[in-house]
């Protein structure tokens, strides 16, 4: 325990649970204690680590009455997303490595299944819960056994369009599945209380049900008038006491809402979900919970806590890392402002990521040019397209490993009409503790691909802003804009942002024996590499690619002709800038002379959350395997004095 740090919770309860099973003997006070231990833990747990605290607080109690009512692992629990997951790992056998969550070989942020039985499905990006949960409860019934699926979504998630499509083949196909909506900011919801539960309870009973499955038996046989009419009223009174018409026509039975922190309703109300009958078909309960609940700083933050550095539990003062350059979300959305102050048309689009992508920053000062479409980034993307059609310039701001979900659009609804749209993905490359569900690896080699398209990336953030700057010069094409995680490297930003000439590379240091190229944000190391192959006698060119598409080809003509060994350097996956360079080098005759090549990108395996230098160490990206790459091409391995001097670097 670190000084001046409050002692850990007293959890005499949780200490006795090792496993969900040892919830299923505990009465309702016993749970309530659980619950409140519980929630007290993960407080503690995450001030360590930092991560998502406010969703997982918010289903503290939902977590403890899901574990005790229904049997898993036999019974399938998914969580959608993960962010909320961090109560259901402390009671699935995780407690001892929950302080190691987000870290270098600890527990992974979200749910993972190689890590435990109790983990189905693994999910960091959001609305996939009712599709995979869908997908195991029909295969429970191809294979003639008896289970329980229940998917635990999120109001947020469910905003997405995957979940209503898998929630219209749900009903369609009339499958046993149980959907919990976790609605922690929804307005539809009415008022929640005793009669909102006691209701529930009503509904959710089997005699409610086998009296509504009469009904609807009877007012088949009577004239078809009647039987609208009668259906009708149903609807009508469903909708009023609960909101669920909807779901109702999606083939679901809707079930509440109900207060989704009363584990006095909830208890009831899932042990009748569990026991309603097969033939009721797919069921959604809808409770109401509140993000952070439990834990006063949460409560009173604007984002509840969604994601948090490591925090004094006492205050709720989260850890400051020292004063140092903005981060390249902040230099984008200062740029993109800059550049919509000169331009009327520049509007900007964001999916559900406001915050994420500095975007916030640019609504405060266009309102009625900024648009956050939630989490739906493929509509995002056509939307964007849209408005390109009608001379907008749009700038359609999504995270590099989000834009992957929305990558048909970007082919049929941009690509093949050729429409300017500006694609801006940040958290290109590796990201640190989100890990590999997060990580931006494949955009150059998803994108670099689609004719027309043009492709940028900065190596510091003064080039940001140039290149922002030439994207908004761009309309006759689709542009790609990748730039990482975190804080830029301290250059001074220039006053306006220059446009770029498209296609062009820049030569930042001559040599006459390896040459470098670099792709983004890895030339910094690139100039490391370049001092260290200095200090082993060997004189070395270092080349800022700045588009992968279209490629600078009298750049690469250039380093290939002039010198003995040719590095590309991307942070990206294999297929992607190198290959195109490689691509180029054959076509033009420039490999018959012998060049090696050596084209170094991310490896063919996604790689864990861990600090960001340790990734990048990993991926074989740092300073000293750029420069062992080059000296290992030519023959000679790395000697000490090399490797004191990539120290010093």
């Amino acid at each position: 325990m670190s000084p001046g740090m409050p002692p850990r919770p007293a959890t005499p309860l949780l200490d006795r649970v090792k496993v969900p099973a040892d919830l299923r003997n505990l009465g309702p006070a016993q749970l309530r204690q659980l619950a409140d231990e519980l929630r007290a833990e993960t407080i503690d747990a995450v001030s360590v680590t930092g991560g998502h605290l406010g969703a997982s607080l918010g289903v503290v109690e939902l977590t403890v009455a899901v574990h005790h009512v229904f049997e898993a692992p036999h019974d399938r629990i998914v969580w959608d997303v993960g962010h909320q997951a961090y109560p259901h790992k402390i009671l699935t056998g995780r407690r001892d490595r929950i302080r190691t969550l987000r870290q270098g070989g600890g527990l992974s942020g979200f749910t993972r299944r190689a890590e435990s039985e109790y983990d189905p499905f693994g999910a960091a990006h959001s609305s996939t819960s009712i599709s995979a949960g869908l997908g195991m409860a029909v295969a429970r019934d191809l294979k003639h056994e008896k289970r329980h699926v229940i998917c635990v979504i999120g109001d947020g998630a469910m905003s997405a369009g995957m979940a209503y499509e898998a929630m219209n083949n749900a009903g369609a196909l009339r499958s046993r599945l149980i959907v919990i909506l976790n609605d922690n900011d929804m307005s539809i919801a009415p008022p929640v209380g005793a009669m909102s539960a006691y209701l529930s309870r009503t509904i959710s009973s089997r005699t409610y049900t086998s009296l509504r499955q009469v009904a609807g038996q009877l007012a088949r046989r009577f004239p078809r008038t009647i039987e609208r009419t009668a259906k009708r009223a149903e609807e009508f009174a469903r909708g009023l006491f609960a909101g669920g018409t909807l779901f109702e026509e999606l083939g679901f039975f809707y079930v509440g809402p109900i207060d989704g922190h009363n584990l006095d309703h909830l208890l009831p109300v899932l042990r009748n979900v569990r026991e309603a009958e097969e033939s009721q078909g797919p069921i959604l309960l809808h409770v109401v919970t509140q993000k952070g609940k439990g834990y006063a700083p949460a409560e009173a933050s604007a984002d509840k806590y969604h994601g948090v550095a490591r925090f004094n539990v006492v205050t709720g003062e989260q850890a400051k890392a020292p004063p140092g350059p903005p981060s390249y979300t902040r230099v984008f959305a200062d740029a993109l402002i800059a550049a919509a102050e000169r331009d009327p048309a520049i509007v900007a689009i964001t999916a559900a990521m406001p915050a994420g992508t500095g975007l916030d920053r640019f609504a405060k000062r266009f309102p009625e040019r900024c648009f956050d479409v939630g989490i739906a980034e493929q509509h995002a993307v056509t939307f964007a397209a849209g408005m390109a059609t009608e001379g907008m310039k749009p700038f359609c701001a999504i995270y590099s490993t989000f834009m992957q979900r929305a990558y048909d659009q970007v082919v049929h609804d941009v690509a093949i009409q050729n429409l300017p749209v500006r694609l801006c993905m940040d958290r290109a490359g590796l990201v640190g503790a989100d890990g590999a569900t997060h990580a931006g690896s494949f955009d150059i080699a998803s994108l670099g691909c689609l004719p027309g398209m043009i492709l940028m990336a900065p190596s510091d953030e003064a080039e940001l802003v140039h290149m922002v700057a030439t994207a908004a010069a761009i309309d006759d094409a689709p542009s790609a804009l990748r730039y990482p995680r975190g804080e830029g490297l301290g250059v001074a930003l220039p006053a306006a942002g220059t446009v770029l000439p498209i296609g062009r590379g820049r030569i930042l240091r001559e040599g006459t024996t390896v040459a470098i190229l670099a792709y983004g944000q890895r030339l910094a190391d690139c100039l490391k590499a370049a001092d260290i192959l200095a200090a082993a006698g060997f004189s070395t060119t270092v080349a800022d690619a700045r588009f992968a598409k279209p490629l600078d080809g009298a750049l690469i003509g250039q380093l290939a002709r002039h010198h003995a060994v040719l590095l590309t350097v991307e942070e990206g996956s294999i297929g992607g800038f190198g290959s195109f360079v490689l691509h180029h080098l054959a076509h033009a005759g420039l490999l018959d002379r012998g060049l090696k090549v050596r084209p170094l990108s991310l490896p063919d395996r996604f790689i864990d959350h861990d600090s960001p230098k340790n990734q990048v160490r990993e991926a074989g990206l740092n300073p000293e395997a750029i420069a062992a790459a080059a000296l290992a091409a030519l023959g000679t391995a790395p000697g000490r004095e090399i490797r004191a001097v990539s120290d010093r670097a």
